[in-house]
Formats: structure tokens, C-alpha cells, sequence
């Protein structure tokens, strides 16, 4: 944007969204705020929205514009799409490639489906993860699996789900990964979850499933304290 049209841009969304000035402590956090494309939400809504603290979206809001793979000099859209998740995710994990998890993972953030993550977007799978009730959670991660999102998991997209763990875990792991291991475990996935033996898993069958696993229950139970 450039004269009277950045101004009045700027003016703009600073009138429609002053509370989100909250979000920063200083001046230049300010200006560098109402000058990014996207211009998220207000605070009080994302506050509504999700079960974060004002303080604890300041810092998530921080740490989402300030990411290394942002690009925020050619363009500061505070937007991620498909190619910055995934080179963002594979910072946590050198030793592999995390390249499909990241894209499943990307999915899941991706709600609307229109092939970009906002901070709002964000926030919200967020939220859910690590605020949210088991139930929430235990749907979240339904989503993630069932990868067309027909609703229900099918071996096929529960082995491509593992396999692109192993991949993103790296082939370097102690003790070593053996090559059958993904298909091994998306067999006892099935055995478990799939009550009714149709070859595919339900919502409710993994709902019901995961609640009487102690292991998985506990597992959810590590987020809790997260922020």
C-alpha cells in the first residue's frame, strides 16, 4: 500500500481494533502491529473465543509474528500458509522429515480450509489442545487422523499418519525404528478402536476408546500446564 491508501489503512485498523494494542508493551510493538496485512481480532473476542489470559495472548501473539520462517519485510501478513508451517515445524525436528506431518498438522490448524493459518486460527486449535476438555481434545485429534475428513479413520490414512511420524522422528532413533512398525501399529489402533469390526473408526468408537485407556488419558493430561 502506498500514499493516502496506506494512511487511511492504517488509520483504519487502528479505529476498528485499538484493544488489540493490548497485546504489546511498547510503541514500536504498536506501530508494527497496525501495519501487518492481516489485522486479527480483538482481544476481548479472542478472549472469548478461546481460554487464554490477555497476558498468555500477548505471548502467543509475539511468538507467532516473530517466527523465523515469517517473512514479515516482503510482506507482513501474519498469515502462514502450507510451505512456512512446514518449514517452521521442521526447526523442532532436524533429524527427519517432518514435511507430511506438518501438512496434516497444517490441516487441522487450517478450519476454513483456505489454505493459510491466521493467528486466529491459531489460537483456536490452541485453545482446544491445551484448555480444552478431554472431549474437545480427543475431537481434535480425531480431526487430525481422519485426513478427508468424512468422519471416520481408515487404516489407510491411519498408516500414513504413522508413517509420517517415523519419518519425522528420523531414521537415526535408539533403539532403531524397524520398517514394519507403522503398519504393526496402526493394527493395534484398529483392535482397539474399531469395535464393531467394519474396518473403519468412528468418532464415538475413538471417543469411547481413549476414555477408557489410561495411558492415552494421562497423555492428555500433560498439556494442562503447558502456558
Amino acid at each position: 500500500m502506498r500514499g493516502q491508501g496506506r494512511k487511511e489503512s492504517l488509520s483504519d485498523s487502528r479505529d476498528l481494533d485499538g484493544s488489540y494494542d493490548q497485546l504489546t508493551d511498547s510503541v514500536e510493538d504498536e506501530f508494527e502491529l497496525s501495519t501487518v496485512c492481516h489485522r486479527p481480532e480483538g482481544l476481548e473476542q479472542l478472549q472469548e473465543q478461546t481460554k487464554f489470559t490477555r497476558k498468555e495472548l500477548q505471548v502467543l501473539y509475539r511468538g507467532f509474528k516473530n517466527t523465523g520462517s515469517f517473512s514479515f519485510q516482503e510482506c507482513p501478513s501474519g498469515i502462514v500458509n502450507e510451505e512456512n508451517f512446514k518449514q517452521i515445524y521442521s526447526q523442532f525436528f532436524p533429524q527427519g522429515d517432518s514435511s507430511t506431518y506438518a501438512t496434516f498438522l497444517f490441516n487441522a490448524f487450517d478450519t476454513n480450509h483456505d489454505g493459510s493459518v491466521s493467528f486466529e486460527d491459531f489460537v483456536a486449535g490452541l485453545s482446544v489442545i491445551l484448555r480444552g476438555t478431554i472431549d474437545d481434545r480427543l475431537n481434535w485429534a480425531f480431526n487430525l487422523y481422519d485426513l478427508n475428513k468424512d468422519g471416520c479413520i481408515t487404516k489407510e490414512e491411519m498408516l500414513d499418519i504413522m508413517k509420517s511420524i517415523y519419518d519425522m522422528m528420523g531414521k537415526y532413533t535408539y533403539p532403531a525404528l524397524r520398517e514394519e512398525a507403522p503398519r504393526e501399529h496402526v493394527e493395534s489402533f484398529f483392535q482397539k478402536m474399531d469395535r464393531n469390526k467394519d474396518g473403519v473408526v468412528t468418532i464415538e468408537e475413538f471417543i469411547e476408546s481413549c476414555q477408557k485407556d489410561e495411558n492415552i488419558m494421562r497423555s492428555m493430561q500433560l498439556f494442562d500446564n503447558v502456558i
